[in-house]
């Protein structure tokens, strides 16, 4: 009975103390099954509660495309509540704006477009833009219009510009129906370039509201709907919202000043001229310097515009004619080469709707062809020239013996006397030629002998 009873309660203290412990694991585990996910949330999603903000200023370039697609992603990834786009553009480029509007239609989150600050525009590019965008706004003293296409090289013969005010146009429409804005102007903007301020904008309801400053337009924007797919969703109140601003790293300030094609193309040019002025003239430095940095900086440009490498390796082409011109009697034959060959590389440098001015190209194209056939053939043609200086500058000159050279003494080079020798007898008073010079002796021969040869 005794040795019952022991093992009986022996058998109910480890029963009470495997129930305690079962007891504080499972509630260790609802803990950790609450807090992780809302740690997990907090960590995933920094931009929640928050909205985003970029700064669209300047011609719409690769830059300005690749700055949103990076604020797209960072506005979806860190759950903001909303991405704004300040916007004050002149225009620019097609393809960098159709890739800009395509990325606005997919965004997972609301984008609201303000043309802002006072005297700010959204100029042919820029329409589509803020039309794409879920809420647009403009502040007062801005203007929005002019969207029709033209060509960066010139005039366009009258099938071309038709088809692409044409294409234009409809996706300006697409646009705008797919936003619910007024589709007649944006026709309108394209195919007879009108242009109205932010009264009139709001009136023909190609934006939704006039907005002075940032907290009016996330106060007003309340309550909009914005649409993605058949998903339909209201905007909360964003006015109260902490405002993340994203700015711009050095790299994208650099590529903003020499995205241009044009100066892109400068560049490439000064870096050829450098590199190879350094190459003919080597110790020059400054040429090799200012050549590479050029150089660098042009393909750094080139990286983020549709170039073409048979433009870059008919340009290289016609430098190598360029040079070959200077250095082979070819009649102007290779001159021709170069320059044609410059034109047509030029011409073809870049490719979807990117093109160089028609002055730019004619200007750099002359220069390197004078800089090549004047500059550098001067200087060569200099490099032939008979050396009249120093040692070798002596050799040839005529000279008069002061006495008897047998085979040493002096001798009278230009107002100088000079010690000689000679491998023939000279008798004073004869004319002798200088055939070389050992430091402070002269070495020379009786002038009528290379008179008699």
């Amino acid at each position: 009975m005794i040795a019952h009873g022991r093992t009986c309660g022996a058998a109910g203290v480890i029963r009470r103390r495997v129930n305690a412990r079962v007891r504080a694991i499972a509630l260790i585990a609802c803990a950790f099954a609450v807090v992780a996910p809302a740690a997990a949330k907090t960590r995933a999603a920094p931009g929640h509660g928050r909205v985003l903000v970029l700064r669209l200023e300047g011609p719409v370039s690769p830059v300005m495309g690749e700055a949103l697609d990076q604020a797209v992603r960072r506005a979806d990834e860190s759950d903001y509540d909303a991405l704004v786009l300040e916007i004050d553009t002149p225009g620019g480029l097609e393809s960098t704006m159709r890739t800009m509007v395509q990325k606005m239609l997919a965004s997972p989150r609301p984008i609201l477009a303000w043309v802002t600050p006072g005297g700010a525009r959204a100029a042919s590019a820029g329409v589509f833009i803020v039309m794409a965008s879920d809420v647009a706004a403009m502040a007062p003293g801005t203007n929005i219009g002019a969207a029709t296409p033209i060509s960066m090289q010139g005039p366009m013969d009258s099938t071309l510009a038709r088809k692409a005010t044409n294409d234009a146009a409809a996706f300006a429409h697409t646009i705008a129906v797919q936003r619910g804005r007024n589709a007649e102007w944006a026709e309108r903007a394209v195919r007879e370039a009108v242009a109205v301020d932010e009264r009139e904008a709001v009136r023909l309801h190609v934006v939704d509201f006039e907005a002075s400053t940032l907290p009016e337009l996330l106060a007003r924007a309340a309550g909009r709907e914005w649409r993605r797919g058949e998903t339909r969703t209201v905007l909360g109140d964003l006015s109260r919202k902490p405002v993340d601003t994203i700015e711009p790293d050095f790299r994208q300030r650099l590529l903003a000043l020499i995205a241009d094609p044009n100066i892109a193309y400068i560049l490439l040019m000064l870096g050829f001229y450098g590199i190879l002025f350094e190459l003919q003239n080597p110790g020059a430095i400054l040429p090799g310097v200012i050549g590479g940095i050029s150089l660098i900086l042009a393909f750094l440009a080139l990286s983020t515009l549709p170039f073409n490498s048979a433009g870059i390796a008919l340009i290289v082409l016609a430098v190598v004619f360029f040079v070959a011109e200077v250095k082979v009697a070819s009649h102007g034959l290779l001159a021709a080469g170069g320059i044609i060959s410059m034109l047509l590389g030029s011409m073809i440098l870049f490719r979807g709707g990117v093109a160089l001015s028609w002055g730019v190209i004619f200007g750099v194209t002359l220069t390197t062809a004078l800089f090549f056939i004047l500059v550098i053939g001067v200087g060569l043609r200099a490099r032939r020239r008979k050396v009249v200086t120093g040692a070798e500058g002596l050799i040839g000159a005529r000279a008069w013996a002061m006495e008897r050279l047998a085979p040493a003494g002096q001798v009278r080079l230009r107002g100088e006397l000079w010690q000689a020798v000679s491998d023939n007898e000279i008798e004073a008073g004869d004319e002798v030629e200088v055939t070389g010079a050992e430091r402070l002796t002269l070495r020379v021969r009786p002038a009528s002998r290379r008179e008699a040869s």
